[in-house]
């Protein structure tokens, strides 16, 4: 038995674990919990990763795992979240935030076999979408004070699905080296918005707040790429 090439799956399996029980607290009303394990499972998708290049153990099998680890953590569990927050509101019709689950399974699909995608994305990255999503719905439903508003984000759903397999490239700190002004801003805008999420925190004195920065940074990060890609196009 090689034990090297069990720890990289064994990391990638606790993903798919942390994952599983982020749709089950999804289901029962637990956002905030649920939010929790997506990140967890961001961590051990990071790990993974990491472990099997530094134990020289990569494997085609490996490879296949994280991709089904990653859809179930980031997006089956972030769309189910969407599914069981607005359901009350919009009844059914909830089920159109599943859609994120299957595209986010033809994302890490395209991914494994683009060969364009080794230091940067082409199109959202599954983990990003979910972040946004998750610390979304951990968000009061006095947020959703007009019914309007959750059709508008059901709606917003669909450019999720979009986002995730559209032609548009988006860095990477695998791309640091290529694009570090662009890093650079964007983590200094990160620091501008956690601050200002953990003071309106602080001052409303609900943690759901400071867990909405998870979201204004991935509107940013999705924003400061489409200016570029803008940019460059013209």
């Amino acid at each position: 038995m090689n034990v090297k090439r069990i720890i990289p799956d064994a990391i990638t399996s606790c993903n798919l674990l942390c994952g599983s029980i982020a749709v089950f607290l999804a289901t029962q009303g637990a956002f905030m919990w649920a939010f929790v394990f997506i990140l967890a499972g961001a961590f051990f998708d990071f790990f993974d990763g990491l472990s099997a290049r530094l134990l020289k153990a990569p494997s085609p099998i490996g490879i296949q795992l994280d991709s089904l680890a990653d859809d179930i953590t980031f997006g089956l569990a972030p769309s189910m979240m969407l599914f069981c927050w607005l359901r009350p509101i919009v009844g059914w019709w909830a089920l159109i935030a599943l859609l994120m689950a299957a595209c986010s399974a033809l994302r890490l699909a395209k991914f494994n076999v683009d060969e364009r995608q080794h230091d940067s994305f082409i199109g959202l990255a599954t983990p990003a979408n979910a972040i946004f999503w998750g610390a979304l719905c951990c968000m009061p439903y006095a947020m959703l004070r007009y019914d309007w508003m959750a059709w508008a984000l059901l709606g917003l759903s669909l450019v999720s699905c979009w986002l995730l397999n559209a032609e548009i490239p988006f860095f990477s700190f695998k791309s640091f080296k290529k694009e570090k002004s662009t890093v650079i801003a964007f983590l200094a805008g990160c620091v501008l918005l956690v601050a200002y999420c953990v003071y309106k925190a602080v001052v409303a004195k609900h943690i759901e707040f400071a867990l909405f920065s998870g979201t204004a940074v991935i509107i940013w990060y999705v924003a400061l790429n489409l200016i570029f890609a803008c940019a460059k196009k013209n």
